[in-house]
């Protein structure tokens, strides 16, 4: 564990200290404010604080992730089960196009082989030598030897 990013016991006190110095002057020079300012700020704190609170975690989602007794998690649909077979549906649709995905794969890679496969065999069939001097051993010797030769 990194010890250098956790805050120790003195650390947070130090800095508690600090906050309530910082707010302690801020809150000295609010009097000496007009009242129309003072309200204003009043005002804006207010709505500061409203928007806190409804950024903190709303109530009504509940959690994707539920834990099990023996340490698993599992993934959940949330709390909403009414539309179960349209979730499954949207969910399907991932694993559908990863399967469609490979088939294309496949497909493609059986044409580029049958492609290279025939480029051989049309270059076997259109050269001067019949096929079969290409599987007779005194062929690939006298292939050896003309390329020393040469």
């Amino acid at each position: 564990m990194n010890t250098a990013h956790t805050p120790t016991a003195q650390t947070e006190a130090a800095a508690e200290r600090f906050a309530l110095r910082v707010t302690a002057r801020l809150s000295s020079g609010t009097e000496d404010l007009p009242y129309d300012i003072s309200e204003r700020l009043r005002a804006s704190r207010v709505q500061a604080l409203a928007r806190r609170k409804r950024v903190a975690a709303p109530a009504h989602i509940a959690a994707p992730v539920v834990v099990i007794g023996s340490g698993s998690a599992t993934l959940g649909r949330g709390g909403d089960q009414r539309s179960g077979w349209w979730s499954a549906l949207v969910s399907a649709v991932p694993l559908i196009a990863l399967v469609v995905g490979l088939v294309v794969i496949n497909i493609a890679q059986d044409e580029n082989s049958a492609n290279d496969l025939a480029e051989v065999d049309a270059a076997l069939l259109t050269d001067d030598l019949p096929p079969a001097a290409y599987a007779d051993p005194g062929f690939v010797q006298f292939l050896k030897t003309s390329a020393r030769t040469n």
